[in-house]
């Protein structure tokens, strides 16, 4: 017998949706994109079956579109994810995010001592990609795992 496919997420009209979500993290997207402010439809599914992650999670957004900060803010909680744009129902355009080398101004570094914590210096970081993403601070050179990460906002 033939298994029928059917969506677990109704699809959008136009917006963007975010897949490949670790599980675990679907929150950690919400926050850091302060999702929780939009006015037009945000729906989300977590624990979904995927090949690739064993348990996946959802972002559909109707009317919302990401720029490059944004961008960079969820390459650090979901390195993974890919980003789907919407136009009248169908997909115009996949975009699977592109880890950079280093990250400027978007996190804080951990180390309570650094510079960027005690003056007005803006953090930059070497990015350490290898399936999540680890930061080295380029000042004082404290690497942050990508579960204690904090985010700017």
């Amino acid at each position: 017998m033939k298994e029928e496919k059917t969506l677990q997420v109704n699809a959008i009209k136009d917006g963007t949706v975010i897949d490949h979500i670790p599980a675990k993290n679907l929150f950690k997207v919400i926050k850091v994109l302060n999702l929780g402010t939009l006015i037009d439809t945000v729906t989300f599914g977590s624990n979904l079956e995927s090949k690739k992650l064993g348990k996946k999670a959802i972002i559909k957004m109707s009317n919302k579109y990401f720029d490059d900060e944004e961008i960079n803010k969820l390459i650090l909680v979901a390195p993974q994810a890919r980003l789907n744009i919407i136009k009248d129902y169908q997909v115009v355009e996949k975009k699977q995010v592109k880890v950079p080398e280093t990250i400027l101004g978007i996190a804080k570094c951990v180390n309570p001592k650094c510079i960027t914590n005690n003056e007005n210096v803006l953090t930059k970081f070497k990015v350490m990609y290898n399936k999540s993403v680890d930061l080295k601070c380029l000042y004082c050179e404290k690497i942050t795992d990508q579960d204690h990460i904090v985010i700017n906002s």
